[in-house]
C-alpha cells in the first residue's frame, strides 16, 4: 500500500535506517483504505552541527500529508514524524467526515478510525476551532512583478502575498519559506 522513496543528504541511507523508516511509517497504513496506494517521499538530512532533519511527504489524489522534524537523534526524529502524521490524519478525517459524510472525497482514502479516537477529538472541540475563520479581508489585486510583490509582503510583515502578475495577468502568490528564501505559486 505505501511505497517508499527514501533519500539522504549528507547521510548514507543504510539498510537499518531504511528498515526503521519503513517499519515506523507503515503504522499509518491502518488509516488508509486498502485501495489507496501512495508513495512516501522521505528526505533525511544531516547538518554540520549533527542536527538531523526528516521530511515526509505523502501525495495522494485529493490530499497531501507532509511533516518535518528536527532532532539530534535521527531515529527519534522519525518516531516524532509518525506521531505528527497520525495527528494530521485524525484531524482531517474527523473534519472531512463531519462536513462531507454523504459525499466521497478525501474521506474515501481513509479507513475507519477507532470510534474512541473520534469521540476524543470531538469532545475537546479543537477540530471546530482549527478551521474557524476569525477575519475576512477584501482587496483589489494590483498588477505587479514578483520583486514588487516580495517588497509589499515584507513591508506588511506577512509570510505570503497574493498579487496579479503584470506579465501573465494570472493570480500568483509569493511566500516566505522556512529557510528564509522566497517561493512562488503560479495559478493556471
Amino acid at each position: 500500500m505505501l511505497d517508499f522513496n527514501i533519500r539522504g543528504e549528507n547521510i548514507e541511507v543504510t539498510p537499518a535506517i531504511r528498515e526503521h523508516v519503513e517499519k515506523k511509517l507503515q503504522k499509518i497504513e491502518r488509516y488508509f483504505d486498502e485501495n489507496a496506494n501512495a508513495t512516501a517521499h522521505v528526505n533525511l538530512k544531516v547538518y554540520n552541527d549533527k542536527q538531523t532533519k526528516v521530511e515526509v511527504t505523502i501525495p495522494m489524489k485529493n490530499l497531501t500529508l507532509r511533516a518535518e522534524e528536527r532532532h539530534n537523534d535521527l531515529y527519534a526524529a522519525i518516531d516524532l514524524i509518525v506521531d505528527k502524521l497520525e495527528r494530521q490524519i485524525r484531524k482531517y478525517k474527523t473534519k472531512v467526515n463531519r462536513k462531507f459524510r454523504e459525499r466521497e472525497g478525501v474521506a474515501a482514502f481513509f479507513a475507519s478510525v477507532n470510534k474512541s479516537e473520534e469521540k476524543n477529538s470531538d469532545a475537546n472541540g479543537e477540530e471546530d476551532q482549527a478551521f474557524a475563520i476569525v477575519r475576512t479581508k477584501n482587496f483589489d489585486l494590483k498588477p505587479m512583478d514578483q520583486e514588487e510583490a516580495i517588497l509589499q509582503m515584507n513591508m506588511l510583515g506577512h509570510d505570503f502575498f497574493v498579487f496579479t502578475d503584470s506579465d501573465s495577468d494570472g493570480t500568483n502568490i509569493v511566500y516566505k519559506r522556512s529557510d528564509g528564501k522566497y517561493g512562488l505559486i503560479e495559478t493556471s
